[in-house]
């Protein structure tokens, strides 16, 4: 239906959805970019939608005052990568380096970024296939593949010919969300559900993960703030 906006300043955006299926209104805010959605069921207009959404203006804006705002990563800031607090700093060479605590980007900025971002991608990829294996062996499966993605609606798949997807952005997290993540996944090989079956598998393999599943919740939309556009 289009693309609508709140009044204000800036003006927020506000994307209409029709679903035949929904009972009623409802007013979402993506906890992973903040984005505003309005879902309208069949019968109702937009312009009742729109009368709607104005009720939740405060509500929205009081909402998105608390998420993180998002961060271009440069010189000065500092990531965790890993489980390690890295330190970036503008390199005067060709290709990024790192040395210790300090990731060193090449300059211009914007191409820092993007050597930044390939070199976590590496990093995201050698843990994940570690972990994975590590797993897999002790369940004594294997899977087919192991891909990378930047995916904001979940950290980690399990297809039924055995494919594992994660996002990269798992490196940013604490090391132990990323085991997690990867045990959780690695689980699905043998149990395709969330049944009690497969949280047993998931506590056989990695152990109590309370923890992990809070920070993940809590936690985990934070690190889609980090931005490396060119």
């Amino acid at each position: 239906m289009g693309v609508r906006t709140f009044p204000g300043n800036p003006e927020i955006p506000l994307k209409l959805r029709k679903n035949a299926r929904a009972r009623r209104m409802t007013l979402r805010i993506s906890r992973v970019d903040g984005a505003v959605t309005l879902t309208i069921p069949r019968g109702v207009s937009e312009r009742d939608a729109l009368a709607f959404a104005a009720e939740k203006q405060g509500w929205v804006v009081g909402h998105l005052s608390k998420q993180a705002s998002p961060e271009q990563v440069g010189p000065g800031q500092t990531l965790t990568v890993g489980g390690r607090s890295f330190d970036i700093v503008a390199g005067d060479a060709k290709r990024l380096r790192v040395v210790e605590q300090q990731i060193s980007v090449p300059m211009p900025i914007e191409k820092g970024r993007v050597h930044l971002q390939a070199w976590l991608k590496e990093q995201a990829r050698a843990e994940l296939t570690r972990a994975s294996d590590h797993y897999a062996a002790r369940l004594g499966r294997r899977y087919t593949k192991l891909t990378l993605r930047d995916t904001r609606s979940r950290w980690g798949s399990c297809s039924s010919a055995g494919a594992l997807m994660y996002s990269w952005r798992l490196i940013l997290a604490p090391k132990a969300v990323l085991e997690y993540v990867a045990a959780h996944e690695v689980a699905h090989l043998q149990e395709m559900n969330h049944s009690a079956a497969f949280w047993n598998v998931v506590n056989q393999l990695y152990g109590p993960h309370k923890d992990a599943r809070d920070w993940l919740r809590h936690e985990g939309p934070k690190l889609h703030r980090f931005r490396f556009d060119a």
